[in-house]
């Protein structure tokens, strides 16, 4: 039963990642002229994460703090990283925003290609050319006021504690003025198979979106203590 439950899983995501496309590829040609910031083919993410994980029966998906969210504002959006299905997850956020993803992402079919398609931002690791590229897209997202998404520790994390958060995030949202909006989420390590395609196991996560941190009265100097307060907030959270 679990290995028919599991082929249902992996076909039904598959299927619809390809109809995401599908539709975010047509409309990324009819709106051409007047959707610049792709917020309608960004917005076809969201049916698309409530189906891909309304389809898993192993999931057990808790979504708090959205009263946290100020749709009408720009933020630098700073999440831990478990997992591939964060994807999925952070855009039950329902928010407008641009990945900061790495090159890979992009290159895998159907999800990669809608990750262009929006626009979104590729990072090449190790590549000082890109990541002085990526901040200066970033910069650019921002001042559009299009919020912008960071995984500062770079990578997932292999263990329930998070990794050391890089600089750079803080110190473009000290530099453009941004509050920084942390995300935590606690559990999504677990909800892909590790060394299997088989779905065995029921999985709780939970997104959670906590206060908007400030960032006034930072100077540009201040970015490790800015960095350090989101961090503990969300090692809070997450702990």
């Amino acid at each position: 039963m679990k290995i028919i439950i599991s082929i249902v899983i992996w076909t039904g995501s598959i299927l619809l990642t390809i109809l995401l496309f599908l539709v975010v590829f047509v409309l990324t040609i009819l709106l051409f002229p007047f959707d610049k910031k792709k917020k309608a083919t960004h917005a076809q993410c969201f049916w698309w994460s409530d189906a891909v994980i309304g389809l898993n029966p192993y999931w057990n998906l808790k979504v708090s703090g959205l009263e946290n969210i100020d749709h009408k504002r720009t933020y630098v959006i700073i999440s831990n990283h478990q997992s591939l299905a964060d994807i999925a997850v952070l855009y039950q956020t329902k928010m407008q925003f641009k990945w900061v993803a790495k090159a890979s992402l992009f290159k895998i079919p159907f999800i990669g290609w809608c990750l262009s398609l929006i626009k979104h931002i590729k990072l090449t690791r190790g590549d000082f050319a890109s990541i002085k590229e990526i901040y200066h897209q970033a910069s650019s997202w921002l001042r559009k006021d299009m919020s912008v998404l960071f995984f500062p520790e770079g990578t997932r994390s292999s263990t329930d504690r998070m990794n050391d958060f890089q600089n750079g995030a803080f110190k473009l949202a000290i530099k453009e003025k941004k509050p920084i909006l942390p995300i935590c989420l606690k559990g999504t390590r677990d909800t892909i198979p590790k060394g299997s395609w088989i779905f065995s196991s029921k999985v709780s996560a939970k997104l959670i979106v906590l206060p908007a941190v400030e960032t006034d009265g930072y100077g540009p100097g201040d970015f490790a203590l800015l960095r350090d307060t989101v961090r503990s907030r969300i090692e809070t959270a997450l702990l």
